[in-house]
Order: structure tokens, then sequence, then C-alpha cells
């Protein structure tokens, strides 16, 4: 499954690293496969990164405010596994929030805030985690993490500037 478009220009630094097509959830007749682009940044570790995921549900519902409510719930679940699996512990939850996205077509993005700790060669470096989730015809998320270190400010205006570009694939750039 073709993960979601993520604007070009604003991938400048950014290296894609890997394509995957996943099926996180299944049970019974109900399925969810996720179509997902991770990038990161070369720098010493921990490296940000940054992913988009498209997601299709089967048997096809639509999106809908239960349906919603269960898919940022999940994706917040596979979130912190993910994060797990790159040693990045100790996570919190801070804030969730609405964020507006640039696709006209979508609704606004609930965006989860963690903040948490990486093992790096012995230490424990601060990292914040960034995850959106939202809906466009289907259901989109996007996210990453990087350290809180010096320029952070930076690297998380540049996630949530690729976070707000994620769109389905065929969809208008605006």
């Amino acid at each position: 499954m073709e993960p979601p478009v993520v604007p070009a220009d604003r991938l400048d630094g950014w290296t894609l690293v890997a394509e995957s097509t996943e099926r996180p959830f299944e049970a019974g007749p109900v399925s969810v496969t996720a179509g997902t682009a991770r990038y990161e940044r070369e720098t010493p570790p921990p490296r940000p990164f940054f992913f988009a995921s498209r997601l299709r549900i089967s048997p096809d519902a639509g999106p809908n405010p239960a349906l919603t409510r269960l898919v940022e719930s999940r994706a917040r679940e596979g979130f912190r596994d993910r994060l797990a699996d790159r040693d990045i512990t100790r996570l919190e939850r801070r804030d969730d929030r609405s964020l507006d996205v640039d696709d006209p077509d979508a609704s606004r993005a609930t965006l989860s805030v963690f903040h948490g700790r990486c093992a790096v060669d012995g230490d424990r470096v601060p990292v914040e985690a960034l995850l959106a989730a939202w809906e466009s015809g289907e259901y989109l998320l996007a996210g990453g993490a990087y350290p809180t270190g010096e320029g952070f400010e930076t690297t998380r205006q540049a996630v949530l500037a690729l976070v707000r570009g994620v769109r389905p694939p065929g969809a208008a750039e605006g």
C-alpha cells in the first residue's frame, strides 16, 4: 500500500530510510493496513526521524467520531511501542491539542506530545516526540522524534511543517 505524500520541498535534510506496508491490527473480519514512509536526518544519535502513514480499514465504514477516537488511541499505543524499539523510554504524554493541516479537505489533526529519554552511549538524552492523527477521506498519521538539546526548536518546526503537509496519494496540493 502506497504511503501518503510528503511535500518534497519540505524534505531538505531528511533522507527516506524505509517504506513499508504492515497490518498492525486484525480481529475477525476487521483489519487495518498501514502504508508508511520513514525519514531520518543524518546527525549524531539519537537521529531525528519523521514518519507518515495512511491507514486502510476493512471493511470500510468511512471515518466517524467513534472510529476516530479508536484510531487515535491505537496510534498512540503503537507509537509508544515504536519509540521503545528506538530505545526511547520513560515516555510521558505531555499534551494533546488540535493542529491545522495544509490539506483543505482534511479534518484538524489531534497532536499528541510526548517526552522521554533515549539511551546513547550510556547516557540518557532527553527527547520530544510528536504524533498527529487526522482524516482526509482516510486516516493519516504523521510525526517523529528528536533530541531536545541545542537547536531542537528548529527541528520541532521542521517536523511540524512535514506533518502539516502530509496528504493522501493523489490529493492536489493547495
